[in-house]
């Protein structure tokens, strides 16, 4: 098992370094670098997300002055950076920090020219930490649908879809406020698929859908009717197409470049990425491990690797996220259906999963029997939603820290011969 646990976490370190923001943007910004801003103009740096700081952090290698900078990032990464303002958010649920930050945003913005140029450092997270709520709204009616959306199941895109309609930097929002300033944004995706509307909710690209589509979501979900008043005043409101100032975003690293540094890692196993898009009920997506791991070669050490993000149905008010509840029903199924020796890591490449300190999970053929011996009862927990105490209980949690960037999550499924 330790053996395997250290395979586990050097697999997962190499996902995380391929996603490496700042290596990222260097690589870009040598092969591609950016024209001087015109005579008279300045270059106003954003960085928003996880990733924001070394994201930031390379951007001022690269960019003269004139320039002022500006950073949004969760608390877990923030540091000092001379040269840049930096300020914290609140991620997942939006708060006045996050409110803060969108007011402090839009002023940044605010008396650009033709002349300047906005270069927007984009990575997963900015969503929760950056937030102004539309005309109409307020930041309680914003973080009330918030909630709503991430105990609703619904996938990452559709809740993004009805974020954007909530707010006034979202959806290509950020550019209205950055014309007429030419706007370039360079892109680390959380998404899966890489829709870059939906990293960070897409302030710097066209919005998913409209309000009404947002409203087919919410209702679809069954939680239209309890989204607060005004939110259904919103959606319900006429729509008011606006053509939106261009500009040129740019991916620089997603999910899909680290389940490739991932199994270039493995070496000395029959490593496969069986899934990039390992998405939707968490519970379907631990039957979806399980199967791989029954269908694969028992005659060789064998490393199986997913990729994707999946969802989480509350129906408990345990402490836990989708890493962890996905580690920990791989666990009971496991411990039933599977021989030999195994371990399945899954983990939040951000380093942090739903609202713990944890990243994640590793669980191995005695992991719910361990929760037992803990003298805690695991059915009752994983019922709670409370997969954060039953990994503790045994020893099973991913603890990494904040790792400066954000690509969705990882697994990997490694087994031994029998």
């Amino acid at each position: 098992m330790t053996d395997l646990r250290d395979t586990a976490l050097e697999l997962f370190s190499a996902a995380v370094e391929r996603a490496d923001p700042a290596l990222a943007l260097r690589r870009q910004i040598t092969a591609h670098p950016l024209p001087p801003c015109p005579e008279g103009g300045r270059t106003l740096i954003l960085a928003v997300g996880k990733a924001a700081i070394p994201m930031m952090r390379e951007a001022l290698e690269h960019i003269p002055q004139p320039r002022a900078a500006l950073v949004v990032t969760n608390p877990e990464n923030i540091c000092d950076l001379p040269g840049a303002r930096v300020l914290t958010g609140s991620h997942p649920v939006p708060d006045e920090a996050s409110a803060a930050a969108g007011r402090s945003v839009i002023d940044f913005l605010a008396g650009t020219t033709p002349q300047d140029r906005v270069i927007a450092l984009m990575s997963g997270g900015g969503s929760a930490l950056m937030v102004a709520p539309a005309p109409g709204l307020t930041l309680a009616d914003k973080a009330e649908v918030g909630r709503l959306l991430l105990a609703s199941g619904l996938e990452i895109n559709e809740m993004n879809l009805v974020r954007q309609q909530l707010s006034d930097l979202k959806g290509g929002g950020l550019l209205r406020h950055a014309s007429p300033a030419l706007v370039t944004a360079y892109l680390l995706s959380d998404v899966i698929g890489d829709d870059l509307r939906a990293i960070a909710s897409g302030p710097t690209v066209s919005p998913i859908g409209t309000r009404s589509d947002a409203r087919a979501v919410l209702e679809r979900a069954g939680i239209w009717t309890d989204c607060p008043a005004a939110v259904q005043a919103h959606l319900s409101a006429p729509e008011t197409p606006a053509n939106l100032p261009e500009a040129e975003n740019i991916l620089i690293g997603s999910n899909q470049h680290s389940l490739a540094a991932m199994r270039q890692a493995a070496e000395g196993w029959q490593a496969e990425i069986v899934s990039d898009h390992l998405t939707g009920d968490v519970a379907e997506a631990a039957e979806t491990v399980i199967a791989a791991a029954r269908n694969a070669a028992t005659d060789l050490p064998v490393a199986l690797i997913f990729g994707g993000e999946t969802t989480v149905r509350l129906a408990g008010d345990g402490l836990g996220g989708r890493n962890q509840e996905l580690a920990l029903r791989v666990a009971q199924l496991g411990a039933a259906q599977l021989t030999g020796n195994w371990l399945f890591l899954s983990g939040g490449t951000d380093g942090r999963d739903g609202p713990t300190d944890a990243a994640g999970g590793l669980v191995g053929p005695g992991t719910w029997q361990a929760i037992r011996d803990a003298g805690q009862d695991p059915e009752a927990l994983l019922a709670n939603n409370d997969s954060y105490a039953a990994l503790k209980s045994a020893d099973a949690l991913l603890m990494t820290g904040g790792t400066g960037t954000n690509v969705a999550d990882v697994q990997v499924f490694l087994r031994l011969p029998d």
